[in-house]
C-alpha cells in the first residue's frame, strides 16, 4: 500500500514509495508501454528491490486518492497508483526529475499536475538553481510536458540507447529557478 502523503494537487497524490509497492513498479517496468519510452532495464521484484533499497533518490508514488485516503498509510482500496516519479542525483549534480504514468492514464493532466509538484518540491528541497529532465525523440507526449512546465532543450545525446530496433536520440531539458517562479 502507498505511505504516507507527500503533497496533493486538484486531483494527484504525491506518496512515500513503500515495500508493498515494489510489485506495482516491478510490473509498470516491465511493461513496453513504458519500457521503451522510459528506457528502463527488465528487472525481477528482487532487483527492484535491491534497486530502491539502496537508492538516494527522492521517489514518489503518483497516486489518485479517494476522499478517506488519509495522510499516513491509506487502506488500500482508497488509492490508486497511477505512477512514479523521482528527483535523482541531488546529492552530487543537478537534480533530474524522472516519471512514467500508466498507459491507460495517459493524456488525463495526470502528468503535467504531478511533475509541476515534484520540481516544486525539487526546488524547496535543495538549494539548487536548476533541475533537469530527459526524453526520447520519439516521445512526443513527455518531451510536450517538459516544454509545457517551461523546461528548456539544453541539449542531446545522439544514437543514445537501443531501442525497439534501432538507436535513438535522448533529448536534455533544464529548468531554471527563477524561470519556475515566473511562470506564476
Amino acid at each position: 500500500m502507498p505511505g504516507a502523503r507527500i503533497q496533493s494537487g486538484e486531483r494527484v497524490t504525491l506518496r512515500t514509495v513503500e515495500s508493498e509497492d515494489v510489485p506495482f513498479v516491478q510490473r509498470a517496468g516491465a511493461n513496453p508501454e513504458l519500457r521503451y519510452p522510459v528506457g528502463n532495464p527488465l528487472m525481477s521484484r528482487e532487483q527492484c528491490e535491491e534497486h530502491l533499497e539502496g537508492d538516494t533518490s527522492d521517489r514518489f508514488l503518483v497516486c489518485l486518492d479517494e476522499d478517506e485516503a488519509g495522510p499516513g498509510q491509506p487502506d488500500e482500496g482508497d488509492v490508486r497508483r497511477i505512477g512514479a516519479a523521482a528527483v535523482e542525483d541531488a546529492d552530487w549534480k543537478r537534480p533530474e526529475i524522472t516519471y512514467w504514468l500508466v498507459p491507460e492514464v495517459h493524456g488525463r493532466g495526470y502528468g503535467r499536475e504531478a511533475i509541476s509538484m515534484v520540481v516544486d518540491y525539487a526546488f524547496r528541497a535543495y538549494d539548487t538553481p536548476a533541475v533537469g529532465a530527459e526524453a526520447y525523440d520519439f516521445n512526443d507526449a513527455s518531451r510536450g510536458l517538459l516544454e509545457s512546465l517551461g523546461f528548456a532543450e539544453e541539449g542531446r545525446r545522439r544514437k543514445f540507447m537501443f531501442i525497439d530496433g534501432e538507436h535513438r536520440d535522448m533529448v536534455q531539458y533544464g529548468l531554471l529557478r527563477r524561470e519556475w517562479r515566473k511562470r506564476d
